[in-house]
């Protein structure tokens, strides 16, 4: 007869032994969850900066992109910044871009037009590492200097044209006098479409207060490169201080660093009546809180973040991407890629007047410049009642009539 009673001693060793099964296959478990919700990441990106990474515009606004993917993925970034000829003369982009494939890093960022020949050689020399140039056109299939042959190299824009827009809009609508001066980098396609597209906000703002079209003067200066090189290009400084000596009341900048706001900030605390527009980074109108009636903004992130992932899984395309943004009654919204930022300087009045012109835009980049509206040499962008293409938009050769300013070469 068999005897049915369990052995105490016994029943404890079996269950110690489920129990230590249970806990091995959960780990397991828990262990093939992880690699799975990892799978498809990459561990290092490069990021090349032409300024420095807190210059407060342009590189900074790349970085906090940068930022964004290690907090979104974990990915560690690589950053080179100052990239540009004369603060690293003998540094080209492809051999940082070169140096950072050597560290592991399997996606590579250039931010700046002027890094174009280095990008191109470091994507024709590395095919099997993906790189996205931010502002580029060698993957604008239609565009004029298309490379096909360039499968790992994509291009990214925001169609900041539309925050040109609004702070052209909200220079005309604070200024009392009608004299703006556009405080402009270096002269190419893409800064002559967006000191139109500021001319154009302020002339429709202006013209929305009721005054005449011939009381507004536009004035342009470059200082012939993103960011001040002493014995290079000219002062900014010097520039927005001769803006305001000659009656300019608001100035709108355009270039990388803030000196325009940190010079209008000194001119208002002598008791000056004057105030000022930033660019490219979202809280630029920190410098001169008092003086800025807003900054339009790069929100790199999204695009950066997507970039990054396509690239972990497999996904990775060389696309064009100019990228509108995503507005509400007028108002940029936090996951756009490109936005406007009202400061303490602006009233009540240039915020309704700002949101109420840009949501007439309905989010088209085209409206901006629809006609009639010509070149400063009489030539036609768009006629009346007709819209411009993307492509005659995109390369744009002049600034427009009613605007004073060096178009500089085609």
């Amino acid at each position: 007869m068999i005897d049915k009673t369990i052995n105490p001693k016994r029943l404890i060793f079996i269950l110690v032994c489920l129990t230590t099964l249970l806990l091995t296959v959960s780990a397991c478990s828990s262990d093939s969850d992880s690699s799975s919700s990892n799978s498809g990441s990459i561990d290092k990106f490069g990021m090349i900066l032409v300024g420095p990474r807190d210059d407060k515009g342009w590189s900074q606004a790349h970085f906090e992109g940068g930022q964004a993917i290690e907090e979104a993925i974990g990915a560690e970034m690589i950053v080179a910044d100052f990239i540009n000829p004369a603060d690293s003369p003998n540094t080209t982009v492809a051999q940082v871009a070169a140096d950072m494939i050597d560290q592991g890093a399997k996606l590579i960022f250039a931010t700046s037009d002027d890094m174009k020949d280095g990008i191109l050689e470091a994507a024709a020399s590395h095919p099997d590492v993906s790189m996205v140039w931010s502002t580029g056109d060698s993957a604008f299939k239609d565009g004029k200097a298309y490379k096909s042959e360039l499968e790992n190299l994509a291009n990214v824009m925001g169609q900041m044209e539309f925050g040109k827009y609004m702070a052209g809009c909200a220079a005309a609508s604070e200024s009392k006098s009608g004299n703006i001066g556009f405080l402009g980098p270096l002269i190419n396609d893409e800064t002559r479409r967006l000191t139109n597209a500021a001319y154009i906000g302020a002339r429709d703002c202006w013209l929305d207060k009721g005054n005449s079209i011939s009381d507004l003067n536009f004035e342009v200066i470059w200082i012939g490169f993103w960011f001040h090189i002493p014995g290079v290009t000219l002062d900014p400084t010097t520039v927005v201080n001769d803006f305001i000596d000659s009656g300019v009341d608001v100035v709108i900048s355009h270039i990388d660093t803030p000196e325009a706001l940190t010079v209008t900030d000194q001119r208002a605390a002598s008791g000056e009546d004057v105030l000022v527009v930033g660019y490219d980074y979202e809280n630029s109108c920190d410098v001169a809180p008092k003086v800025c009636i807003g900054v339009p903004y790069f929100n790199w992130g999204p695009a950066y973040i997507d970039a990054a992932k396509s690239v972990g899984n497999n996904s990775f395309s060389p696309d064009w991407k100019w990228i509108a943004p995503k507005m509400k009654n007028g108002v940029t919204t936090e996951e756009s890629m490109v936005g406007f930022k009202g400061g303490n300087a602006m009233s009540e009045e240039t915020r309704k007047r700002v949101n109420r012109l840009a949501d007439q835009l309905n989010g088209d980049i085209a409206n901006i410049f629809a006609g009639p509206i010509n070149f400063q040499d009489g030539s036609v962008l768009a006629r009346d009642g007709k819209k411009p293409s993307l492509y005659d938009i995109w390369y744009t050769p002049q600034l427009l009539e009613g605007m004073t300013g060096d178009s500089g070469g085609n």
